[in-house]
């Protein structure tokens, strides 16, 4: 059976794991897995990027039939959650940026019709006089 789980690498006291699909009989930590999927750095901080995963080879071996197993499973789900949110986030800014460009683009009518209209104003002021 093939599965899906988390592999520790790093140092001591220092945890590092990868995603990897694996033979479910092998060790833990043997160093033989099919493919790497990503890694979890439970310890990250500042800018460093706290989990990678490749959601679509995740779901190409789980329609083969690979089983993750439950931490493996929560941090897949994370990730898609988190994914989700930066691509709703994208929306909403893009949202934002057109909204911004659409009350610039009227600003400038309402500009140009002002000037038109204060064109209009003076030029019948003047044949007024």
């Amino acid at each position: 059976m093939v599965v899906i789980r988390l592999t520790r690498t790093g140092a001591k006291k220092r945890p590092f794991y990868h995603l990897v699909v694996v033979d479910s009989r092998a060790a833990r930590d043997s160093g033989s897995y099919i493919e790497r999927l990503g890694y979890f750095n439970p310890i990250a901080r500042g800018a460093e990027a706290r989990l990678n995963i490749d959601q679509e080879r995740i779901t190409h071996w789980i329609s083969k039939g690979a089983q993750p197993s439950e931490r493996a499973a929560a941090l897949i789900k994370e990730a898609k959650a988190g994914a989700a949110f930066v691509e709703k986030k994208q929306l909403k800014r893009e949202a934002q940026k057109t909204n911004k460009a659409k009350a610039a683009a009227q600003k400038l009518e309402a500009d140009a019709k002002a000037e038109a209209d204060a064109a209009a104003e003076a030029e019948t002021k003047a044949e007024a006089e």
